[in-house]
């Protein structure tokens, strides 16, 4: 394969199955479904755990959470872990970022030829609510979710439309150069990251009566339920804010802020074809992680099923595939050796042992077999979380509590969990011992839980992280968290 230039495309809490070429019936993604329609459509894509920093620590590294200890919002990338952006610098490559980042902060060296406008986590720290898990807080801020939901501007959407503009003017300034090595460019939008609230042009598309309400809402629907989603609930309490009126416009906001997203990709595939780009450049676009969007009363990320744990992975360019769709489960860590791979750059002796494969690879059915990972032990878990796929099915490992297992093929929305069912224990024993061929996940419980109890107690304890209070999302550079 030539080498090429890298457009890799990162959005923020976009479910995968809220896109047009996902097959959402309503939702308004023609930029998108058309860049899947002129390359490959990776069917079943994860994040590698369900909430921003340790899944963009993943996506930096392409090392699982577990083996870098990026574990929760509050222990965020330091650029102490090589990763693919310092892989390219130091080869030579122009490599990128504008946007969001959320690492530690600019002073570190993150591996970026030049980060603009970077949003880092806040003060340097980020979010410390995170590391108390025995017992769960209440997180009061999530209540702010219901209240905010609904049709206006918000620095979210303005910080992406200056993103948005940064990229194309960066665009435009390389359409005339000619560089010896393919450069990478990375734009990392912010929305449809809540708030839920969409500017008119696009909140309008979806008229509140006629969106779908969300799947399994009513409680009698969410039966037999599991005491880690239970136990969740009870600390991110976002749905106790909800009534039926603020549910529809939550949804509808977020429908509008994903074709808000899309509108954005559609402005940076304009500008590649109007400079010359296209024909030299490949594109990635992915999120970080999913949002459950109120399907089973939750909202946010911090769990296995399908909404919050699976992402887009679209990839099309110069000797992609069109119109192709992938079966083979990917994840966040296979950006990695993707990006290597599409700039020409031969595998660091460093990085044999990476987990990922490039999709380029997984889409021409020649990556070896593996097993994909997804892990989680940040906001709301009562214990650690840990998914993988085998086929069809779904499983997931919570340490100290019983398993789950779903057969994904004819039962998408997950709602028959099969774990206890006696004619499948062999499957479910099987599952357990190829996820132990990843990862010992008592082990990596019982690790992280120690390092977030080390930073509990330099901080002050317990209750001095309950004093400083939380805040529902990161501010944008230049504005300051807002606390409950």
């Amino acid at each position: 394969m030539k080498p090429a230039n890298l457009l890799f495309i990162l959005s923020d809490e976009h479910s995968r199955r809220v896109l047009g070429c996902y097959g959402h019936g309503m939702i308004r993604t023609p930029n998108l479904d058309r860049l899947a329609a002129s390359g490959v459509r990776f069917a079943d894509a994860y994040t590698n755990s369900p909430i921003c920093v340790p899944a963009r620590a993943a996506l930096a590294t392409g090392r699982h959470v577990h083996q870098i200890r990026f574990w929760d919002n509050a222990i965020p990338y330091d650029g102490s872990v090589p990763s693919w952006h310092h892989r390219l610098r130091d080869a030579g490559h122009e490599v990128t970022a504008i946007g969001k980042l959320h690492f530690r902060n600019a002073d570190d060296d993150n591996g970026f030829t030049e980060e603009v406008m970077p949003l880092h986590v806040v003060d340097g720290i980020g979010d410390p609510l995170g590391w108390l898990r025995d017992p769960l807080p209440v997180r009061k801020a999530t209540l702010r979710l219901a209240s905010e939901a609904g049709r206006g501007d918000s620095s979210y959407q303005d910080y992406d439309a200056r993103i948005t503009a940064a990229a194309v003017e960066w665009l435009e300034a390389r359409a005339s150069k000619r560089p010896d090595r393919p450069w990478a460019l990375f734009v990392s939008l912010v929305c449809p990251h809540f708030p839920l609230i969409a500017r008119p042009e696009w909140y309008d598309f979806y008229p509140e009566a006629e969106v779908p309400l969300p799947a399994l809402y009513d409680a009698a629907a969410r039966e037999p339920d599991h005491p880690y989603i239970a136990a969740i609930r009870e600390c991110q309490v976002y749905d106790k804010g909800f009534d039926r009126e603020s549910l529809r416009r939550a949804i509808a906001a977020y429908f509008g802020l994903v074709s808000f997203v899309d509108h954005n990709v559609g402005k940076l595939l304009e500008a590649l074809a109007a400079t010359g780009l296209a024909d030299s450049t490949r594109v990635l676009y992915s999120s970080d992680h999913g949002d459950n969007l109120g399907t089973r009363g939750l909202w946010g990320k911090s769990n296995m099923y399908e909404e919050a744990a699976g992402v887009p992975m679209l990839l099309a360019g110069p000797e992609v595939p069109e119109g192709f769709v992938c079966h083979e489960p990917v994840s966040l860590v296979d950006v990695f050796p993707t990006v290597t791979a599409c700039v020409g750059l031969a595998t660091h002796p460093d990085d044999r042992d990476l987990p990922g494969s490039s999709l380029f690879d997984v889409a021409r059915r020649v990556a070896p077999p593996r097993t994909i990972l997804s892990e989680y032990h940040a906001a709301g878990a009562a214990t650690g979380a840990f998914m993988i796929r085998k086929g069809r099915f779904k499983y997931v490992y919570y340490a100290g509590m019983m398993p789950q297992l779903f057969d994904l093929g004819s039962d998408p929305q997950e709602t028959r969990d099969l774990a206890r069912q006696p004619g499948y224990q062999g499957l479910v024993a099987d599952c357990e011992r190829a996820l132990r061929r990843v990862v010992d996940p008592d082990a990596a419980d019982a690790l992280a839980k120690a390092d977030q109890r080390a930073r509990i107690d330099a901080f002050g304890g317990y209750e001095a992280i309950l004093q400083r209070g939380g805040f529902g999302h990161s501010p944008v550079p230049g504005t300051t968290a807002v606390y409950t």
